[in-house]
């Protein structure tokens, strides 16, 4: 079978057959773009109940990358360097537009998405060897802007943490965006980054509702924590930007001023916002998510998309893709508009052109290549 024709016989199961998992964002686990075969579920009878109790469980793989810095030269993004230390995401947030990345694993961008993490064990060595090259040119790095940062395993793992320690050390720019509350634990590497110019963290917010959060990303921290997070990191010093991302209509869309109010009274310093993205796999997900959840006005949601997208699911043009164009993207950027003005929130989105990169120095200490990534308190040292 082509791709083309595999593309084009993808099955969206009937709306009756649409049962969400609890805790997860995904109501089907669909196949891939890259996959060979075509495969629909078919219940017989013989395994509904044992299906039923056996809820998807988080798998944890180790991988050691070969190189650990993206670069992009988009011009919808405030950065043009990042680092990601895991691959999929916990959260489990519907629209993430990084769901079409575990195709290329031979995964689904669905539930395998989000229940299937792999952590780049060696990424604090890696940034360490790119940072001490000879041609290095510093520059922010956006840390955590695939997939979070600040995944659940994290707390183990604590691969976001060494890389921020080396970047402490080296004094290199960084900003951070997540919708994680464990960014708190990092604040003594922040805060005295942040007063040398070196730091500014982002929060995405989506709504205020948590009936709402916990169907559209089920394991991110609710709305409530991640607005004492944005006020914890103000009070240490912290930049902290928001960004209203995404912006659903009929769903979170409603929102918009209350999200903003909000946002300035917990001590965010400005503001942005992105309208809903459905690239590749994540529009036949976000239609089954809205059949699951929200059925009677599924419709209704899919056809103010296809006006703010050309008639469409997706326009992937830059300037268009992040804000939409017609009536109604004007509509959104002008309530955005007017509100985050009036609240003193129109300021740059997240600081990542402001930070200094000046102060940079390179790391004296470079592991060698292929050297077993340990965590830091591994104590004694292999002697081979």
């Amino acid at each position: 079978m082509s791709h083309d024709e595999n593309k084009q016989s993808q099955v969206i199961l009937p709306p009756a057959s649409l049962k969400a998992q609890k805790g997860r964002g995904a109501v089907s686990n669909m196949q891939g773009r890259f996959e060979g075969q075509l495969r629909e579920p078919y219940d017989d009878g013989w395994e509904h109940e044992e299906a039923e109790g056996s809820p998807w469980k988080t798998q944890v793989t180790d991988e050691v990358c070969k190189s650990i810095l993206s670069r992009n030269a988009s011009p919808d993004l405030p950065f043009s360097v990042s680092l990601n230390p895991y691959r999929g995401c916990e959260h489990g947030c519907i629209y993430c537009y990084a769901r079409p990345t575990h195709s290329y694993l031979g995964l689904s961008p669905g539930l395998d998405f989000e229940s299937k993490i792999f952590a780049k064990v060696n990424a604090p060595e890696m940034l360490r060897r790119e940072l001490a090259k000879a041609g290095y040119v510093p520059q922010s790095i956006a840390l955590g802007v695939n997939t979070d940062a600040y995944q659940p395993c994290e707390r183990e793992r604590r691969l976001t943490r060494r890389v921020l320690e080396v970047l402490q050390e080296c004094q290199h720019p960084v900003g951070l965006i997540t919708k994680s509350a464990l960014i708190e634990r990092d604040i003594d590497l922040l805060a005295p980054m942040a007063a040398k110019g070196l730091a500014a963290v982002a929060i995405t917010l989506t709504t205020l509702d948590p009936a709402i959060s916990r169907t559209l990303e089920p394991r991110a921290a609710a709305p409530a924590r991640r607005l004492r997070t944005i006020r914890t990191l103000t009070d240490a010093g912290i930049p902290v930007a928001v960004s209203i991302a995404p912006i659903i209509p009929f769903v979170t869309e409603p929102e918009i001023e209350s999200l903003l109010e909000a946002v300035h009274a917990a001590g965010a310093l400005s503001a942005h916002y992105t309208v809903l993205r459905l690239p590749l796999e994540v529009a036949p997900l976000f239609k089954d998510w809205l059949q699951a959840h929200f059925p009677q006005r599924a419709q209704r949601v899919m056809n103010r998309i296809h006006d703010l997208r050309g008639g469409k699911d997706y326009d992937s043009n830059f300037g268009a893709r992040m804000r939409g164009e017609g009536v109604w993207a004007e509509l959104i950027r002008q309530r955005f508009k007017i509100a985050s003005t009036r609240l003193g929130l129109n300021g740059h989105s997240s600081r990542f052109h402001s930070m200094d990169s000046s102060q940079f120095v390179r790391p004296l200490v470079v592991p060698p290549l292929g050297a077993r990534a340990r965590p830091a308190d591994a104590g004694q040292l292999d002697l081979f």
